[in-house]
């Protein structure tokens, strides 16, 4: 049974009824009785009493991965007026729409925890809250939205199928759309690579590029080492996240290694080989340094992809303000009836 004294977004050391705060009165029940959720592997809802630092921990990550949907339309939006068929065009309008539902989804599962997204994207331009470090790189050809397709969504999917069982209920629900839509994302990049790569020469020199450039970084989004990571155990003990970050970076190379042998394309890593003993591929170390140096703005796309987005919400405020404007005007309608 969950306790009736329940506080809204869980705030902690809120007082229920005005009088002493739970902290100042010794331990909390509603500790033990969220612990005990938590460990039942049962979820929570918004309306539950929950720690600020769950709350905290899951703004900060949800906020992150709906920016990252957002500013990673840019990329492969940028190819949307060259792609080199009808048929492309429209899979990758489709794609780059599905991305901006995803950022909704997200943002909505945030607003279940007290906050506004207008405070979020502001967090987003400041840059007090960041995205996914892919998405600062740039796409050279048209074999990178193969690329981006088969690596980076799948990296994602390596990611985000475990969220599905998040022990914050908005999120884990939102993310069973998400994770169904991103498989069909994977899918159509890994049928444009195999149609290039099995096509001229210059097209499969071309996809070999793009996997060259695209190898790393993918592998790198998944996190730094579990050794450096700052928030991968306790968000685990939280049943926030189900694996650790060098976990599933080891089941994403263990997908697409195989598959790359079927498109036909090598991964520039002279260390990957199946490991028979362990029953995984070994790969090579990954450049955190790099990871690091983009994630503290100083990847070769950072600084347009933020502006991009900062001029973008600039240019559609008429829109947000004849929208709140219109509700408005219905609020007042529907009350005066």
């Amino acid at each position: 049974m969950r306790s009736s004294g329940q506080i809204e977004h869980g705030a902690a050391g809120v007082a229920p009824s005005g009088g002493e705060t739970a902290a100042s009165a010794g331990p909390d029940p509603r500790e033990a009785e969220f612990q005990a959720l938590i460990d039942a592997d049962q979820r929570i809802e918004p309306r539950d009493w929950m720690p600020e630092a769950y709350r905290k921990t899951l703004i900060r990550q949800i906020a992150q991965h709906a920016h990252s949907e957002i500013i990673g339309m840019q990329p492969e939006g940028n190819w949307i007026t060259r792609a080199p068929s009808l048929r492309r065009k429209a899979i990758l309008m489709a794609k780059v729409q599905d991305e901006a539902g995803h950022g909704l989804y997200l943002y909505c599962a945030a607003e279940t925890l007290g906050v506004d997204r207008a405070e979020l994207i502001d967090l987003l331009h400041e840059g007090r809250q960041k995205y996914s470090s892919i998405f600062n790189y740039p796409t050279l050809t048209w074999a990178d939205v193969g690329a981006i397709g088969w690596l980076v969504d799948g990296a994602a999917i390596t990611n985000q199928i475990p969220l599905c069982r998040c022990s914050f209920g908005p999120y884990g629900r939102a993310m069973v759309r998400v994770c169904k839509e991103e498989s069909f994302h994977q899918r159509q990049g890994f049928e444009l690579l195999y149609a290039l790569s099995h096509g001229t020469p210059a097209q499969h020199e071309m996809a070999q590029d793009a996997v060259n450039r695209w190898w790393w970084p993918s592998i790198e989004m998944l996190g730094p080492p579990d050794t450096e990571s700052t928030h991968s155990a306790q968000s685990m003990a939280w049943g926030i996240k189900r694996f650790s970050n060098d976990e599933l970076r080891q089941r994403f190379v263990d997908m697409v290694a195989p598959q790359a042998v079927v498109l036909g394309l090598t991964p520039p890593d002279p260390e990957l080989r199946w490991n028979e003993q362990r029953g995984h591929y070994d790969f090579g170390q990954p450049d955190f340094e790099e990871l690091r140096r983009v994630v503290g703005g100083d990847g070769p796309c950072n600084r347009q992809r933020a502006a991009h987005h900062l001029k973008a919400h600039e240019d559609g405020a008429w829109v947000r303000e004849a929208a709140a404007a219109y509700a408005a005007k219905h609020a007042a309608t529907t009350a005066a009836a």
